[in-house]
């Protein structure tokens, strides 16, 4: 009797497996990927590795590099605003239409998870990737509270870029403890169908969530002896001051 799982195409293979280092940050930006290199390493002939470089530069997580072969993009300080930019647009609008079209059953479910999170992050690894999975539950209800698929695609675009710079803030335990506070104000805000009220809460999320990526661009940048971000591009610096937001409040 045959399994009710179907084997994956090669290509298919190739692609999930490339997609999912360059997102968690096994292929750095940069990285070189050779297409032979690259084949036998994933276990795939060239052919259905092509296709699968394919779909990555479509996805804009690789680009054709001078010689030969390919590489990971880079993120660069500028393409972090500009993401952010459009992540506001989208996201602003995704939070307004939830508040007047939810399910509140879904969203009371996970404002009872996001009670948690303080405790998942005192876990480690662990709880970090329980925590980001907590973020991917909240992104899919509000996909499906806003009944919208051209709004739902745009945003998982968005989101296919926003996972490489998430990374930047995994170590950073202070600010997942006051971006899950923030994304319980956002679950409020839908839970009691105030559309204005669920847009300001996101929009301080993301500014801080912002705020946080260029401290920690920041840091990085100075532990190698460069200089720090101006202060203008893409918003606030490593200067901000982040407020205290309890989870109960």
């Amino acid at each position: 009797m045959m399994g009710s799982s179907t084997p994956l195409r090669a290509s298919e293979r190739a692609y999930r497996q490339l997609r999912g280092e360059i997102l968690d940050g096994v292929l750095a930006p940069g990285t070189g990927l050779l297409e032979v290199e690259q084949a036998e390493r994933i276990g795939v002939s060239r052919t259905p590795l092509r296709e699968a470089v394919a779909r990555l530069i479509a996805d804009g997580l690789v680009t054709g590099r001078t010689g030969r072969g390919f590489e990971v993009t880079e993120i660069s300080v500028d393409s972090i605003g500009e993401l952010y930019e459009l992540r506001q647009a989208l996201e602003l609008q995704a939070v307004r239409l939830a508040a007047e079209r939810r399910d509140p059953q879904a969203f009371l479910v996970l404002r009872e998870q996001f009670l948690t999170a303080p405790e998942l992050l005192l876990h480690g690894d662990s709880g970090v990737h329980r925590y980001y999975t907590l973020i991917e539950e909240f992104e899919e209800a509000i996909d499906a509270a806003v009944v919208n698929p051209f709004l739902v695609g745009a945003l998982r675009s968005v989101r296919t870029h926003l996972a490489r710079i998430r990374r930047l803030a995994r170590k950073n335990s202070l600010r997942l403890r006051q971006a899950a506070a923030e994304h319980l104000l956002i679950i409020d805000a839908i839970i009691a169908g105030d559309p204005s009220l669920a847009a300001h809460a996101a929009h301080v999320h993301l500014h801080m969530s912002l705020t946080s990526v260029l401290r920690a661009i920041d840091e990085e940048a100075l532990a190698r002896g460069g200089q720090p971000v101006p202060a203008e591009i893409g918003g606030p610096s490593s200067a901000a001051v982040y407020p205290t937001i309890s989870p109960s409040s």
